[in-house]
């Protein structure tokens, strides 16, 4: 029996495992690198053992002290969690070596979907469908669009689409670098790009003693850069033979590997046909979707699976329908740039059917060496339609103070026809993102609210600006400039925005009439110059001197900034004197788990080249500088 579990992780994942393991009266472990000192995970636990250093490589990917500090803190069982170490067959067998309890599938099933080229090879004997892959080195016009994908990869690295032949050796030089930086192998394979494909998956659970349950299915074909936004079960608009079809796959899947545990099996889905993609031989982020329609708690499962407990025969049956959103630190209109700094509010308002699985709280700060998901926001309702209601309802109305987010582009999402009619695919976020991250309307208003609340703040009381002055004051946030005057009856007057009219105005909320239509403003003001006003439609993020200004506009002409914090991965084969052409990719940069291309801002000579594989930037870092070619010079 099972009475401490290490939980070889951190941040929601960690508290996550957490949470079932204090349901069931077993004990907690954590570990935590530097950074994460003060982190909720560490607070939470029973114990908790120190990672020095930052760097996942010197610490969540350390299995050896991950070892150790199990038996150091007296655990008796390692639970990996979901990411970092919860993949690595080498991790699983060191934990067993040591006399603890792995919490997870055998590490021959591991070793044997690790790689997606040999995965493929074993799914094909077992009869799963697969699309049928292609040599790039013999590709042809006929073969497009290709996807590239490394072997042994996950998470969208490692991964291109290829439209263009005349592009493929690039790609595939710069799809192997890449995989070869995030996970030690640079085997790259290719098969053909299914346009508007879904990508399905089912998730599995069984037991040593020969049980396999397929739970649903689960659709997350939201992504942005390959990498999962918002999941929900089951897939919508899938006929009863291909549910069939996709369940039978993934228990075969199962079966041909000798799996025990939890996990994922991974389609892609064209029309009425399925091919297998991968297998996840672990929990995976998206599982609350699958534990509210099935009324599971699949890690409780997976620790009395690791006990040697039994699966009952069949499952439970499902009931209602889910839907999960990441809330992430990024800033979608910026190419998804993650953002970084104190989180003063992260607060989902309660509800029926609502489940909020978070990794930070007020107080915490989003550092730029871990991935950047502040929380996932769950909805179960009995239909679909219920579900993403109640799901953009919740977001649109969450207090989330602190870096930009992703939260508005998930609630605009959450509304998007294509979305609430279920017409999905992995495109949704190329046709759609301009559209989804337009500035909401009503923000020269915040920007009023924001101004008469910190004159509130500053007057200490509402009855201090009696006296009328000669000039109005004005306050600026951003492009929006506020030109107030108190009155003699103690209210205000808006002279730059005349439609505006005053109701009430406190330090922390400002009541306007705008057009008729009384709307109440939550303000929030913070030590860091930002100011959030959240209203029951919309939420804005002020500041009167932006946190972050763009670095090109405080630079020379032509310099080449890091446009956020984190490490140089990869350099283009140029140097001082070399010509490079405007938009052409001059420095990889990775940040929270993220790959960014940093790419010249013009056509002209490169005079400086300062980015080094390896080195850590922060934001604003000189990379690079490219003197811009004249019109002369360019017709030459």
């Amino acid at each position: 029996m099972i009475s401490s579990v290490l939980v070889a992780n951190r941040a929601e994942i960690a508290r996550r495992v957490f949470r079932t393991c204090r349901a069931l009266g077993i004990g907690t472990v954590a570990v935590f690198a530097d950074p994460d000192a003060g982190a909720p995970h560490v607070r939470e636990a029973d114990a908790a053992v120190r990672l020095p250093g930052a760097a996942p490589s010197d610490t969540y990917l350390r299995g050896d002290l991950i070892v150790r500090a199990a038996l150091a803190a007296g655990a008796d069982a390692v639970h990996p969690g979901y990411g970092f170490l919860s993949e690595n067959a080498g991790f699983a067998r060191a934990v067993t070596d040591a006399g603890l309890t792995w919490i997870g599938p055998p590490p021959k099933a591991i070793d044997a979907m690790a790689s997606k080229t040999r995965a493929k090879e074993l799914m094909a004997a077992a009869g799963v469908p697969l699309l049928t892959p292609v040599d790039p080195s013999g590709a042809t016009e006929a073969d497009l669009p290709l996807l590239l994908k490394a072997a042994a990869g996950g998470g969208g690295r490692g991964m291109r689409i290829v439209r263009d032949l005349a592009a493929l050796p690039g790609e595939l030089a710069a799809a192997t670098a890449e995989a070869r930086s995030a996970f030690g192998d640079g085997e790259v394979f290719a098969e053909p790009y299914v346009e508007r494909g879904r990508h399905v998956e089912v998730q599995v659970l069984a037991d040593a003693h020969g049980t396999v349950w397929a739970l649903g299915t689960r659709d997350c074909s939201l992504q942005r850069r390959h990498q999962k936004v918002i999941e929900e079960a089951p897939a919508p608009g899938l006929g009863a033979a291909l549910r069939e079809t996709l369940h039978a796959s993934a228990v075969a899947a199962a079966r041909a590997v000798g799996y025990v545990g939890a996990g994922t099996v991974e389609f892609l889905v064209a029309g009425d046909r399925a091919y297998f993609l991968e297998m996840n031989t672990r929990l995976q982020v998206e599982h609350p979707v699958t534990e509210a329609v099935f009324g599971l708690d699949l890690v409780a499962h997976q620790l009395r699976i690791a006990e040697g407990a039994a699966l009952p025969p069949e499952p439970p049956a499902p009931a209602g329908h889910a839907v999960e959103a990441r809330l992430y630190a990024e800033d979608p209109a910026r190419d998804w740039a993650p953002q970084t700094g104190a989180l003063h509010a992260l607060d989902v308002p309660p509800g029926d059917g609502l489940r909020v699985d978070a990794g930070y709280g007020a107080g915490d700060t989003v550092g730029v060496h871990y991935d950047a998901m502040l929380a996932k926001v769950v909805a179960h309702a009995p239909t679909r339609e219920e579900a993403v209601r109640r799901l953009a309802h919740a977001l649109a109305r969450a207090r989330v103070h602190g870096p930009v987010t992703n939260r508005d582009l998930l609630v605009a999402s959450l509304r998007h026809p294509d979305f609430v009619a279920g017409r999905l695919d992995t495109g949704f976020y190329e046709r759609h993102l301009p559209a989804l991250t337009a500035p909401a309307p009503g923000e020269p208003e915040a920007a009023v609210a924001a101004a008469l609340a910190a004159a509130s703040r500053r007057s200490g009381r509402f009855g201090a600006f009696r006296n009328v002055p000669s000039q109005p004051r004005t306050a600026r946030y951003g492009d929006h400039e506020v030109r107030y005057r108190p009155t003699r009856d103690g209210g205000f007057t808006v002279d730059s925005h005349p439609h505006a009219r005053v109701v009430d105005v406190s330090p922390a909320c400002v009541s306007l009439d705008v057009d008729g239509v009384v709307r109440r403003f939550a303000v929030a003001a913070y030590g860091d110059g930002t100011v959030h006003v959240d209203t029951p439609g919309a939420a804005y993020r002020l500041t009167d001197h932006p946190r972050f200004t763009d670095p090109a506009e405080r630079a020379a002409p032509g310099s080449l900034l890091a446009p956020m914090p984190g490490t140089v991965v990869r350099v283009a084969g140029v140097g001082p004197g070399d010509r490079v052409e405007a938009g052409q990719p001059l420095v990889w940069l990775e940040a929270m788990k993220m790959e960014h291309r940093v790419t010249a801002p013009a056509a002209g000579t490169l005079t400086a080249f300062h980015a080094v594989p390896g080195r850590q930037v922060e934001v604003g870092a000189l990379l690079a500088v490219v003197e811009e070619s004249t019109e002369e010079e360019t017709a030459r």
